[in-house]
């Protein structure tokens, strides 16, 4: 028997707007990463072709709403319709789902070229070479039930081998979630279930694995999207599965940690990565203390560093604040300026007040001596 290869992708989330990324003065981050979304379904169909796989799998929320616009549908049929030789599977989501969606499924059954296949009823589908696809669709956003149940009892040839594709939480990512048991390929007697919803790369077992976004969107995986080619030898033989990175942005979280008297802008270069920055999301968490000219030092060297990077966070919510009252005096020595530095300074370390009220008592005023040092500079 010769052995089946596909490509196992899902969570394209096309159309996704990125609305909570801050939108630079002349960066166009949002347009950048929605046009990598797109441009990853060419990077899959080069996957397929480089691991001799005529099927891609998407298992689940290829779009990121259930109201696509009208020229966004026809991009992704088109750009799907230009990989001759390969054929393209679409499973329905929970963003995408069955019920919420139904215009959209019904335009991609009536416009969609021949080799793109909506999977929008839970029949077995015969891929040919002794290979029967058992897709479990999502009916509504919560279906409240664990769809693959129905693979239990899905009947297939003799032989066959049983590939399942689905979207849910295999762990209870989301409360109120339909939970998939782990060992669902056993029961079902499946020789690799696909799964679609975690966003990461995950493999639950030999058999049972998330592919993860081919795109990430997130700061959560800290690697580039990947797909998985997959390749079924036959019945009852364990699956060979390789990641195969196709993302183009990476989504990086790193720590910052300071003391009194580190040299806040030489801890943060040595953090800062040397190459890719253009593609690279970055959120530092600045954590432990620093004094004020620490604090007005590390903002100024994250500005600078900034137009280098996609996007550069910084966080600040777990450093503490060293004050010194010499660095009051740079602020003002009398007058409104020093009475207000003095009211902050109270506020922020008034352990009477709520956590959040000394927070932005002690970010106020960091930023009053940020910018009077650089009044004075």
């Amino acid at each position: 028997m010769t052995a089946f290869r596909f490509i196992h992708a899902s969570d394209l989330h096309l159309g996704r707007g990125f609305s909570t990324i801050p939108q630079a003065d002349d960066g166009n981050v949002r347009g950048r990463l929605g046009e990598a979304r797109h441009a990853a379904l060419g990077r899959l169909a080069r996957a397929a072709r480089d691991h001799g796989a005529q099927h891609i799998l998407l298992a689940g929320d290829t779009f990121h709403t259930a109201t696509p616009s009208q020229s966004l549908l026809r991009q992704t049929l088109s750009a799907m319709g230009a990989e001759g030789g390969i054929d393209w599977w679409l499973l329905p989501g929970n963003h995408d789902n069955l019920r919420d969606a139904e215009p959209l499924w019904d335009a991609i059954r009536r416009d969609a070229p021949a080799n793109v296949h909506p999977l929008c009823d839970a029949a077995p589908v015969d891929l040919g070479a002794e290979v029967a696809l058992l897709p479990c669709p999502v009916t509504h956003r919560d279906p409240g039930r664990d769809l693959t149940e129905a693979l239990v009892h899905a009947k297939t040839p003799h032989g066959t081998r049983r590939l399942g594709l689905a979207h849910g939480a295999v762990t209870d990512f989301a409360e109120g979630r339909a939970v998939i048991p782990p060992d669902r390929d056993q029961s079902a007697g499946l020789d690799y279930l696909a799964l679609g919803d975690w966003h990461g790369r995950l493999e639950v077992s030999a058999r049972v694995q998330y592919s993860g976004t081919p795109e990430q969107d997130r700061f959560r995986h800290d690697r580039r999207g990947v797909c998985l080619a997959v390749s079924l030898p036959g019945p009852g033989v364990a699956p060979e599965v390789e990641a195969i990175e196709t993302g183009i942005f990476f989504w990086q979280q790193s720590e910052l940690r300071l003391g009194e008297g580190a040299d806040a802008r030489a801890a943060l270069d040595a953090i800062l990565p040397a190459t890719d920055r253009r593609d690279t999301l970055l959120r530092i968490a600045a954590t432990g203390w620093a004094a004020l000219p620490q604090r007005a030092d590390l903002g100024a060297a994250i500005d600078a560093a900034a137009p280098d990077f996609a996007l550069l966070e910084l966080d600040l919510r777990a450093l503490g604040t060293l004050y010194d009252p010499a660095d009051l005096d740079e602020i003002d020595r009398g007058g409104a300026l020093r009475l207000a530095a003095d009211d902050l300074h109270g506020a922020a370390c008034d352990q009477a007040l709520p956590e959040a009220e000394r927070e932005i008592a002690g970010a106020a005023l960091a930023r009053l001596y940020a910018y009077m040092r650089e009044i004075d500079a």
